[in-house]
């Protein structure tokens, strides 16, 4: 994101005084509080009393050189489907109101804050992160970055969390993936989205949505932004990602599947992408990859996500059911028409798809797959249940790919200034997260600068 800045340049700045953490936090409040800006609509709760407190601490600890990390002091948003110590997690929903606050933090928020980050608020998001495209009845909706006086998705499920990036009411976004959640809202705003494999981050204290296929992931302006959020959430020594260069690499292109029905400006922008990184010596192989059509078979029914998402919410649901948004109650409902032999029939299938596509990647270095087959919709265009349905599918189909073979993957964005966003999705195997970040970084660098 051109003219805004990175974790980097404000680690850099806080370092050099030439910031304070207070005036990065009053900033952020500023915007959110902007009446004519999405604010409101963004975050479901704002911490500014909290926020500006720990701004404070942290100014004074950096003076005496106590400062827990570069980052210290940098606000950051959490998802509403993060625990926070002291507060409700609502999940975007009106049915975990009457819950009790949370005893501690989730371990994603208290390693974020164990390093000097500070949340300044609970991003909105889909209602129980069922949905690609964003759009909760109970909060509002915050408008996507393109063409915004027209009114367009922002992506899903982490809405707020992509918004509050873009528009500078906080410099990261914690979010969560389960079929896109962090990828598909960054590659509609033109931002980096990143899902990592998903035991690199514990999900303890995150409401689940489908304990098989979420991974805790983020949001920012960056490759390298995310890597650094990423090593804090991980638990791991940050060491500065080295992009790695080109020259020499090879590239899987799935034609199964993910290039199918794609919108011109998607698979245009997307052939742009692949020529240039082919013009900077890596190749760029096209392939069948049939496993992937195993997938559609096991989403019948509603696939994983419907079957555990209905075995969390089937006591919530019938006392609390008429407060859900109807469109994500339809989903988790599909659960119920699961038995139990489908379930482990299920889980056997994707072990079998995770074994076989893994032995597929062995000769690659990644995959390169459009993030979304659609560009962000209108919202008026999407008032329909059916057009809804088809939008929504398509956002999710090429990253819940990802999340079916336990892959991880970053969306970048790969548009020129003034079209429409568009992300181009690299994606790799079950464990091969830094190698991702490091390509990752080389793609970016060539993709912003043509």
């Amino acid at each position: 994101m051109s003219g805004m800045p990175t974790l980097e340049s404000l680690a850099q700045d806080l370092e050099q005084g030439r910031v304070t953490s207070r005036a990065l936090v009053e900033e952020c409040l500023a915007r959110i509080g902007d009446p004519s800006g999405e604010g409101e609509r963004a975050f479901i709760r704002v911490e500014t009393d909290a926020a500006l407190a720990a701004a404070d601490a942290f100014d004074q600890l950096r003076k005496v050189n106590a400062a827990p990390s570069r980052y210290a002091g940098i606000p950051v948003s959490i998802k509403d489907l993060f625990d926070i110590k002291g507060q409700v997690t609502r999940a975007g929903s009106r049915a975990l109101e009457d819950s009790p606050p949370a005893d501690a933090d989730a371990e994603a928020v208290a390693r974020l804050r164990r390093a000097g980050f500070v949340v300044i608020g609970r991003s909105n998001m889909t209602e129980f992160a069922y949905s690609g495209i964003g759009i909760n009845p109970h909060f509002g909706t915050p408008k996507g970055g393109w063409n915004r006086a027209r009114g367009h998705v922002p992506g899903g499920s982490s809405s707020g969390a992509a918004i509050s990036v873009l528009d500078g009411m906080a410099h990261g976004a914690l979010g969560t993936d389960t079929g896109g959640s962090c990828r598909i809202p960054a590659a509609f705003n033109g931002l980096v989205g990143w899902k990592p494999t998903q035991n690199r981050v514990p999900l303890d204290g995150v409401v689940p949505l489908s304990p098989s296929l979420d991974s805790v992931g983020s949001v920012a302006r960056s490759v390298a932004c995310c890597a650094v959020l990423d090593a804090v959430l991980a638990d791991e020594t940050w060491h500065p990602l080295a992009p790695r260069p080109l020259q020499g690499m090879h590239f899987a292109v799935p034609t199964t599947i993910v290039l199918d029905d794609l919108d011109p400006e998607v698979a245009e922008t997307f052939e742009r992408a692949l020529a240039t990184l082919v013009e900077n010596g890596a190749s760029c192989e096209r392939i069948a990859m049939t496993e992937f059509l195993d997938i559609l078979p096991m989403s019948a029914k509603g696939g994983l996500s419907a079957a555990e998402s209905y075995a969390w919410h089937r006591y919530l649901i019938v006392a609390r059911g008429d407060v859900y948004d109807r469109r994500v109650s339809r989903r988790i409902l599909l659960g119920e028409t699961q038995s139990a032999a489908d379930y482990i029939d299920l889980i056997n299938e994707r072990r079998s798809l995770i074994e076989r596509v893994n032995a597929r990647l062995v000769p690659y270095d990644g995959l390169l797959l459009p993030t979304t087959a659609l560009t962000p919709p209108l919202l008026a265009d999407l008032a329909d249940d059916r057009a809804f349905a088809e939008a929504n599918q398509r956002a999710l189909r090429n990253c819940s790919v990802i999340n079916m073979i336990d892959g991880c993957a970053i969306s970048l964005p790969a548009h020129r200034q003034g079209e429409v966003p568009v992300g181009l999705m690299l994606a790799g195997g079950r464990g091969s997260d830094r190698r991702i970040l490091e390509l990752a970084a080389g793609i970016e660098a060539l993709i912003r600068s043509r």
